[in-house]
């Protein structure tokens, strides 16, 4: 008998989704079969490594590749990284590819550099103390790169009605990525001269994006295909330079390149989470309702900008997605420094200011006489709320959350009654689910699946969302196979390629569930439409009573009188044709829905003066 899930809005029961099952890539992960990138070994594969630099921050003056192109088995040198300097340690600054992958680790110590060295920034506080040299060009000016002032609501006249005023500064040191897989890719030019390349990327599509412009081919005559990845976090999100690498490499030697990157220069790639710098000012009344908060951060970005104009955004704009705060000031200030780039890294931006504030409540609760979690129930956002920023809220269950955790925890029991140097304590965060723009502003879908109904009762998946651990592959084949009565193994999923399938913007800010998990519900609903009418006119018998259960079509006023999912298929196909459906997802589009401002404000001198 089929264990019995959830119910859906119409009553019926699921089947599927919530019910305890084998995900759809366990078997293979559990056996060690999912081939990652580099388990990839193509004929003639070709090895590549980078030379890094050893320098934080340096003019290259001179590049001599000469020893190295010269040693045996070396097929390639490539200079083009690096052109003009170097900005943190680790900077690639050559690239070569060899017959085996030792070979070109021996020939790295080949390449002879000639370095300038220039001054060296450490932190942000450093970057605004020092305009030059620029670590860019780009950005706001000097070594600041992006500069974000926003304000909903008289924030002064919040504090003008508040009890206390509460004014703290916070350091938030960064961290990195520690995935299992080390970032790898494979380049190969195929029979026609088109690029094809796998690569353990979170975001196939801005890969595709990259490759096109950056070697100047039709995007069409590009593939990349996402292999499942070992680990992503927000650290496979960039497209990266080693990918372009073996892409190039590929191209000029007409034959397969690997690249599979150290533990150490995956340290190098970085794009972990910033290190952060933050001021915060938050007027409460005497019952711990906030009147209204002011958030300044100074954010240390590394090297390059990576997600970093996003991420400025973020630490600010999510800040009133947990606890109720009518008014609202944020002002962010990104800069670049000579370490390796910060990045997209788990819920970037929010992390480190929601720890900020986490503990200037358990200061506002002290002060007040408060429990902290009473003073979280009391001032904890609430479903379909409108924030200060104008971010509609859909479902938040943090007081629930916060209730039940402090029942089962028995905190009443342990808060303030432990001896002296010992204690419990709570905390909050929350972050949205989906991104709401694109990294390029246009108008299409974030998310699409196409269907492939087969004559043997199979259905075939197609979309660009990557699995990355997180079972994103799992979701579309639940969704599919809840809406058509099927089993999860009669469906087949061709995710992460961008030849195959239709734009996925990447799997990132929890945002594959719900985008292209609309596109999947889309494209079933629409082929479950096709195949109704078609057993309709079989069974001679209403669409509407029709229902989708255990492989089967059948009459729900008399289950016995219906079909078998393959029969349904087949008569669909006999009467409409091929039988292959589309669906779409992009979110809704309202004010500040982008992490955008209702009004700039100027950015006032003292964010400039971090002591």
């Amino acid at each position: 008998m089929t264990p019995v899930g959830a119910r859906k809005a119409n009553g019926d029961e699921l089947r599927v989704i919530g019910v305890p099952r084998r995900r759809v890539d366990a078997r293979a992960k559990v056996t060690g079969q999912t081939r990652f990138a580099d388990d990839i070994f193509l004929p003639r594969m070709a090895h590549s490594k980078l030379l890094r630099s050893p320098h934080p921050h340096a003019r290259i003056r001179k590049i001599d590749t000469s020893r190295a192109a010269a040693h045996p088995g070396v097929y390639l040198v490539l200079q083009a990284l690096c052109v003009d300097r170097v900005r943190h340690v680790g900077d690639p600054v050559a690239a070569v590819i060899a017959r085996e992958e030792l070979t070109a680790f021996e020939a790295l110590d080949l390449i002879d550099v000639e370095y300038e060295i220039l001054t060296t920034i450490s932190s942000s506080e450093e970057a605004l103390r020092t305009p030059e040299p620029r670590i860019h060009e780009y950005g706001e000016e000097g070594n600041i790169h992006k500069l974000v002032a926003l304000e909903f609501g008289n924030v002064e006249e919040g504090f003008a009605e508040a009890d206390e005023i509460f004014e703290d500064t916070f350091f938030f040191q960064g961290n990195t990525h520690l995935a299992i897989e080390q970032h790898a890719a494979v380049a190969i030019k195929d029979p026609d001269g088109k690029l094809t390349i796998w690569s353990s990327t979170q975001t196939p599509h801005y890969l595709h994006r990259a490759l096109a412009k950056v070697l100047e081919m039709p995007a069409a005559h590009i593939r990349v295909i996402a292999t499942p990845n070992g680990g992503g976090f927000g650290g496979k999100s960039d497209p990266f330079n080693h990918e372009i690498v073996v892409a190039k490499a590929a191209l000029m030697l007409d034959r397969p390149v690997k690249i599979c990157l150290t533990r150490e220069e995956v340290f190098y790639c970085h794009r972990g989470r910033h290190p952060v710098l933050m001021k915060f000012k938050t007027g409460v009344k005497k019952d711990g309702a906030i009147t209204g908060m002011h958030l300044q951060t100074l954010i240390d970005g590394g090297a390059y900008g990576s997600y970093g104009v996003a991420s400025t955004f973020y630490a600010g704009a999510l800040q009133t997605t947990t606890y109720h705060i009518p008014r609202y000031r944020y002002q962010g200030c990104r800069t670049f420094t000579n370490k390796p780039p910060c990045g997209p890294k788990r819920g970037h931006g929010t992390p480190q200011p929601r720890f900020g504030q986490e503990v200037q409540l358990d200061k506002i609760a002290e002060r007040l006489k408060m429990d902290p979690a009473d003073l979280r129930l009391r001032i904890a956002e609430s479903s379909n709320a409108l924030t200060a920023n104008f971010f509609r809220l859909g479902t938040v269950n943090l007081a629930e959350c916060i209730r039940r955790v402090v029942k089962v925890s028995g905190w009443k029991e342990k808060f303030r009654k432990f001896p002296e140097g010992r204690g419990v304590g709570l905390a909050c965060s929350a972050y949205l689910t989906g991104a709401g723009l694109p990294i390029y502003w246009n108008k299409m879908p974030h998310s699409g699946v196409q269907l492939k109904f087969d004559r043997s009762g199979g259905v075939s998946i197609f979309c660009g969302a990557t699995e990355i651990g997180q079972g994103s592959d799992d979701v579309l084949a639940g969704i599919v196979a809840e809406v058509l009565g099927i089993d999860t193994f009669d469906v087949r999923l061709f995710t992460g390629d961008t030849d195959l399938g239709p734009v996925d913007l990447g799997s990132y800010s929890s945002r594959v569930t719900l985008m292209a998990g609309n596109a999947a519900l889309q494209a079933a609903e629409r082929g479950r439409a096709i195949l109704r009418d078609a057993v309709a006119e079989k069974l001679e018998v209403p669409k509407e009573r029709l229902r989708f259960a255990e492989r089967r079509v059948f009459d729900s006023a008399a289950p016995e009188k219906g079909v078998t999912f393959q029969e349904a298929v087949c008569l669909a196909e006999a009467r409409f044709g091929t039988i292959g459906t589309v669906g779409s997802y992009t979110p809704p589009l309202y004010k500040g829905g982008g992490v955008g401002p209702l009004r700039p404000i100027p950015i006032p001198p003292p964010l400039l003066k971090w002591k």
